[in-house]
């Protein structure tokens, strides 16, 4: 049978060490192509380049894949490798490992989703992979046996069109955590503040600080069910429409 090809990307750059560990535990899997950012691109959501060019080069790393770096965003990634890279559309895109949760709100800053969301547009299969360690060295073979796991059910039951998933994983060991729990996205956010500071030539500068507020207690949320030790995975549609409203919206504009 013929193995099934897989795009990999991410927004840590192509060096990290969660893209690293998801191409091993890839190739296990399919015929792998990677195409990821040649420096950090963390925080860049859906961003393209356009006032920039781009450039990029194949290195060589450890693994039978191809690896490509390329001087652009996770989502620019994903549109070189269908133009230039690919001969054909894969099987199957995954973004990640991210370092660092993409949960709840987060979904829309990160870059890893995005990359995952910018697949699900170009009609592909797609899943965003985070673990819940912002540490560089982080552990990830603890993640290996659900990544392969849900990577699996992908590819036998497609998803269906313009839906990609959201996965995280809590920092816990293999035989810690509880199982895979299919959830909705909290209700929660960043409570910004921007902390003042004075360069040494007297001009005022700002540092991006502040907290994340959880506002959902919800059994079905996604932070409900890292913080209760389980994978959450979250099926995330790229129409933003909000479809329960247009009728509503019409009369009041209409009337």
């Amino acid at each position: 049978m013929q193995k099934p090809t897989i795009l990999v990307t991410n927004d840590d750059g192509i060096t990290a060490p969660g893209i690293r560990n998801l191409v091993k535990f890839m190739n296990e899997i399919g015929d792998v192509t990677v195409v990821a950012p040649n420096s950090p691109q963390s925080g860049k959501g859906h961003a393209i380049t356009i006032n920039q060019t781009l450039t990029f080069e194949e290195i060589n790393l450890e693994g039978p894949q191809k690896d490509y770096a390329l001087s652009g965003t996770p989502v620019d990634c994903v549109k070189f490798a269908l133009d230039k890279i690919l001969t054909s559309k894969p099987d199957l895109v995954v973004s990640g490992i991210n370092h660092g949760a993409n949960s709840s709100i987060n979904v829309i800053y990160s870059g890893t989703m995005s990359a995952a969301v910018e697949a699900g547009v170009e009609g592909l299969q797609a899943i965003g992979f985070s673990l819940l360690d912002f540490a560089w060295d982080a552990d990830f073979s603890h993640a290996k046996e659900f990544i392969q796991k849900i990577v699996r059910n992908v590819l036998e039951n497609p998803l269906p069109k313009g839906v990609v998933l959201n996965v995280n994983i809590p920092k816990l060991a293999a035989s810690e955590i509880k199982g895979i729990k299919v959830c909705r996205q909290a209700n929660a956010k960043w409570e910004e503040n921007f902390d003042e500071r004075i360069n040494p030539h007297g001009k005022k500068y700002f540092w991006l600080s502040g907290y994340f507020n959880n506002m959902d207690e919800g059994e079905d949320a996604d932070e409900t069910a890292l913080a209760e030790g389980y994978i959450s995975v979250v099926p995330v549609k790229f129409d933003l429409t909000a479809h329960e409203y247009i009728a509503e919206l019409g009369q009041i504009l209409n009337s």
